[in-house]
């Protein structure tokens, strides 16, 4: 058993913080197998709310698997204690903003889908995070402050 813990790194304008929203939180992780070293082609998801018993009543985890190449069962299990937001004084450096408790499973890849708080007091946004955020009514504001000032 292994934790791994993912780290993000964002360039943050106009935004508070990113964090996960609720137990219902999906993190898109593509997993590679310990024994064989099988990584899976497909996004797979994990999320808090997610409970599978471990073969031999040995407690459970979030995620149980079986390998497709080597048929090994393994397991990840999302570690909510070290669930952080990452906040703006974070911006440009990395933060580890999640643990996972790996048993033969090993996440490889991360699709990151997040929140994110505005500086104002507008609207909850959410969305993949692919390519730079923008909004046009964040730059607008912004321009009408300039032509203000």
């Amino acid at each position: 058993m292994q934790k791994i813990g993912l780290q993000l790194k964002a360039t943050l304008e106009n935004i508070t913080k990113l964090l996960p929203v609720g137990k219902d939180f999906r993190w898109y992780l593509k997993l590679k197998c310990g024994n064989c070293g099988e990584v899976s082609q497909k996004w797979q998801y994990l999320r808090l709310m997610d409970t599978v018993p471990l073969k031999g009543g040995r407690g459970s985890a979030t995620m149980v698997q079986k390998c497709k190449l080597c048929s090994r069962e393994n397991s990840i299990d999302i570690l909510s204690h070290t669930i952080k937001p990452y906040n703006a004084e974070d911006s440009e450096k990395f933060k580890t903003i999640v643990e996972f408790e790996c048993r033969g499973l090993e996440p490889v890849d991360f699709q990151p889908q997040v929140m994110a708080d505005r500086e104002e007091s507008e609207p909850r946004l959410y969305g993949i995070l692919q390519e730079p955020w923008n909004d046009s009514r964040v730059k607008s504001r912004n321009e009408k402050l300039k032509q203000e000032s």
